[in-house]
């Protein structure tokens, strides 16, 4: 006799067969079930289920078997332990370093035993600081010494070397300022085979100049070795090359970036110059980072992933980076912008502790960092010198790259089209797959299409209010630290974003999901089967994402990309196997295909961290650093556990494991409170002060004096600003001068570049009332005043001789107008761009010949005996080599051992005109 429970065995039967092909006829079969089920057998619904279903199916029981709950801390655990046991450990291997001893097995190779002696002797000349005597003699000289003696052991039968100390002068306009160069100075190399015709050269380049206080061992000193350790291995290996290769020592990066856009501009072997190795630092260690590459060379990257030996490279950085949210420049942008030429930007970037610090010192970085980035460079160096390309890299200009490492074993890269077709085919195809799934899901569960689909549809909400959770919460966490002055409690114990904001984002992502389906008593579709589509609801807002910020052309999208895919894969293999229908087993795969994403996301997001966390301790005090320390924390949990976090739901009692997040949160927030939440630490993670000791004086139009005092000017460098010293230094009367930059021009402040420009509003000041002893005048003098009568125009001339930094602020008063200056006309150009007050960074290097400059202000009518104009100079004693007064030393003294006080005297003279 047919019954209800005999067609239900017949068709899971057929759906094991063929599960689309049954789900096709699942609507008629479903009326005419619910039919016999009223008519024909009325008593079916006591017939127990497991009576009539396979015995591995048991989806109509009340619960279907789950883990046991004492498993799922340690599923909890092994993530955790994947991290520091694996991901971490490989993110700091370093090769370990050839020694001198080493060299005669080891023919043709990088020595790090040689670059770190030349690295501690480069160290030990001291801070070298544009136009100080360290900078200008005795380190070009140590630089072109190296050259001879690399020189006098090349193989000049095969090769040949000209050495060249280029002087030069110019200006150009570096974010809002002139930024004006006089007298800097480049030691260049170039090196070829003998008798080379060639007119493609690759041109390699780091700086040996460093900021006032820091000795400059790692930035950039340890680049510096590194090319001229490459340069002797590539003149004494009998290994001849096609192109010839420039070396560019350049004297002037932190200026900013003067002594690149001198050479690019003006040297003679610029113009063969087709492509470029830029070498920088933000740290004093650690594995060398790709982090920009063309533009519009994808070529480039190919060649970097075929060539180095450990690389290590992401898209996400090189966007990160052009974003502006990192608070560095590099000579890349001037090779670039004013060169025009395509090329690859690599920095040292772990311990950015002590970058721009006098702890940056040669003996904190291990040879066995010399040695990775020694080696890299030695098989990069070879394919570029080598390489069609480099003839005419314009041919092979085709777009931006995709390019990304794992583990440093390997790199993957292609252009940017083929990354829109990659992200856009493994979006649909899983998409596709979660569509098929969702199928099997209805088939298996006896249910219509519609209601499965608003069954996802609940699912999904309720994931995507995870979503939003997952955000919130931590970044809830971020603004109460901050608001409390609780900001920056990770900067020395990274460890507690773990708590801080991972927790958090976990707590937040999965539990809306997780409560839905523990309270949920709706049997209908079984517990497993839900829990998969809280997955697929994940594959779906992924997918979304990726396929939108493909094609707003945001590389980073291959990130979603991977996720997608890896799960993707899982879910196929599931569907083939029919263990997407075995109770929970579906989720070992689910598991296995989340290994090796969720390495690399914590191998990325962890050397991410490692560089931006140090970058926080200067990063200003408008933004709070919780801020975007949990976004990123947030990026990385999504994607390395997002598919892992909803598996809680396979274990027993899930909201009580579901507890054990926020109850890490609640422990790690009770740690900041400790030492552990304290941000510095002396020596190695300190506090930034910037701080000038400035004498300022205010000239009205007649030549009297309105304002003449003394104090010390600060820009903090971090958001804690003064908080941590008011135990320690008097600040009794510090105030901070957003109500001076309403009445004065550049807030009555010596401001010493962009930056400072940027922040001056933040600053702060602290009077004193024994007049600071300068070391120390800047003289400006006025030699010439002409009136124009014809074009209601007066020119103003001026000469100034000071230190060698200084700074000219020019205000014209209302009505008036500066229609012409000896400086680049770009700014005067475009006045919605560059607003006054304008401003002119001026620095020289080997002679301090006085700068002579003009000024043309033009008004209505020809009476010109009135006030025009205020002008600002700013004059910075920079070089240790100036004394600091007795009063100044003893206020130094008073500062806490966990800070480090980068401090100058300076000058402010404000004249009308």
């Amino acid at each position: 006799m047919l019954t209800l429970a005999s067609l239900r065995l017949w068709w899971q039967h057929q759906c094991k067969r063929d599960g689309l092909r049954c789900f096709l006829v699942f609507a008629r079969c479903t009326h005419f079930c619910h039919f016999l089920k009223r008519k024909v057998e009325p008593d079916e619904a006591k017939v127990p289920t497991e009576a009539v279903s396979p015995d591995n199916m048991t989806y109509h029981r009340k619960q279907s078997s789950k883990v046991p709950f004492y498993l799922a801390p340690a599923f909890l655990l092994f993530w955790v332990v994947l991290l520091f046991a694996v991901v971490i450990p490989i993110y700091l291997t370093l090769p370990e370093g050839l020694t001198l001893d080493n060299e005669i097995t080891n023919p043709g190779q990088f020595i790090s035993e040689r670059a770190k002696s030349i690295d501690i002797a480069f160290g030990q000349i001291g801070p070298k600081v544009v136009g100080s005597n360290a900078n200008e003699n005795l380190t070009v000289q140590f630089v072109y010494d190296r050259l001879v003696e690399i020189q006098g052991v090349m193989l000049d039968d095969l090769f040949e070397m000209d050495i060249d100390v280029q002087v030069a002068s110019g200006a150009f306009i570096h974010w809002t300022m002139v930024n004006m160069y006089q007298t800097i100075q480049n030691v260049v190399v170039r090196f070829g085979v003998k008798n080379s015709s060639s007119e493609s050269y690759l041109l390699i380049n780091s700086h040996f100049d460093s900021k006032p206080f820091s000795p400059g061992a790692g930035d950039d000193g340890a680049m510096v070795v590194i090319m001229l350790e490459l340069l002797r291995v590539l003149a004494t290996t009998r290994q001849p090359f096609e192109y010839p290769i420039v070396f560019l020592f350049n004297g002037a990066e932190e200026n900013p970036l003067q002594a690149s856009h001198g050479f690019i501009t003006q040297h003679k072997w610029a113009k063969y110059c087709k492509a470029v190795i830029n070498l920088d630092s933000s740290g004093s260690s650690g594995r060398e980072i790709l982090f920009q590459s063309g533009p519009n060379n994808p070529w480039l990257v190919d060649l970097y992933g075929s060539s180095v030996k450990r690389p290590f490279a992401t898209t996400f950085a090189e966007e990160l980076f052009q974003s502006g949210i990192i608070p560095s420049d590099t000579d890349f942008r001037i090779f670039k912008n004013f060169g025009h030429i395509p090329g690859l930007d690599m920095a040292h970037n772990y311990n950015g502790y002590v970058y721009h610090t006098k702890f940056d010192t040669s003996d904190i970085i291990p040879r066995g960092n010399l040695q990775n980035t020694g080696d890299n460079l030695l098989g990069l160096v070879r394919a570029f010198s080598n390489c069609t390309q480099l003839k005419n890299p314009a041919l092979y200009a085709e777009g931006n790259a995709v390019f990304y490492d794992f583990l440093g074993f390997f790199a993957i890269y292609y252009t940017e089209a083929a990354g829109k077709i990659i992200n856009t085919s493994v979006s649909v195809v899983a998409l596709v797959l979660v569509v098929i799934s969702m199928c099997h899901i209805g088939a298996n569960s006896f249910m219509s299409i519609g209601h499965i689909l608003r069954l996802f549809a609940l699912i999904f909400v309720l994931h995507l209010l995870g979503w939003i959770l997952a955000i919130v919460l931590p970044l809830l966490i971020a603004v109460i630290f901050d608001k409390f002055n609780y900001s920056m409690t990770w900067f020395t114990s990274k460890w507690l974003i773990l708590g801080l904001y991972a927790c958090p984002t976990l707590f937040g992502l999965c539990t809306p999901t997780l409560l839905y389906l523990s309270l949920s008593r709706n049997d209908k579709v079984a517990h497993p089967f839900r829990l998969q589509m809280v997955n697929h609801a994940h594959t779906l807002i992924l997918s979304i994402l990726c396929l939108a910020l493909t094609f707003l052309g945001i590389r980073s999208s291959y990130f979603l990309m991977i996720s997608v895919l890896f799960y993707a894969s899982s879910l196929l293999i599931n569907l083939l196997t029919t263990l997407n229908r075995q109770a929970y087993y579906w989720s070992i795969f689910v598991i296995l295909s989340q290994i090796l994403p969720f390495l690399y996301f914590a191998y990325l997001f962890n050397a991410l961290l490692v560089a931006l966390i140090p970058m926080m301790g200067r990063f200003g005090t408008a933004t709070n650093p919780d801020l975007v320390i949990g976004l990123l924390t947030i990026l990385a949990i999504i994607l390395a556990m997002g598919y892992l976090i909803p598996l809680l739901n396979i274990f027993n009692h899930p909201k009580t494991v579901l507890l054990l997040l926020p109850t890490a949160t609640v422990i790690f927030a009770l740690l900041t409170l400790t030492s552990y939440g304290f941000p510095y630490r002396p020596s190695t993670n300190a506090q930034r002060v910037d701080m000038l000791e400035v004498h300022r004086v205010f000239y009205e139009y007649d030549g009297s004096v309105s304002l003449n005092e003394s104090g010390y000017y600060f820009d903090f460098q971090d958001r804690r600003k003064h908080l941590p010293l008011v135990s320690y230094v008097d600040l009794a009367g510090l105030y901070y001068v957003a109500e001076d930059c309403e009445k004065y021009m550049v807030c009555g402040l010596p401001i010493y570049n962009h930056r400072w420009m940027k922040s001056r509003k933040y600053a702060a000041w602290l009077p004193r009332e024994e007049p600071i002893k300068l070391p120390g005048k800047a003289i400006l003098t006025l030699t010439n005043k002409t009136v124009n009568a014809s074009t209601e125009s007066v020119r103003f001339e001026f000469e100034l001789q000071g230190p060698s930094h200084m700074s000219i602020f020019i205000q014209p008063v209302k009505n008036v107008t500066v229609s012409g200056w000896s400086f680049l006309p770009e700014m005067l150009e475009e006045p919605a761009t560059y607003p006054p007050p304008y401003h002119i960074y001026f620095s020289y290097g080997k002679l301090s010949t006085p700068l002579q400059f003009y000024i043309d202000l033009q008004k209505n009518g020809t009476d010109f005996d009135v006030p025009l104009m205020q002008l600002g100079i700013g004059a910075h004693f920079i070089d240790l080599d100036y004394e600091r007064d007795a009063e100044t030393k003893e206020f130094l003294a008073t500062f806490p051992n966990f800070t480090f006080v980068n401090e100058w005297p300076g000058s402010y003279e404000r004249y009308i005109f």
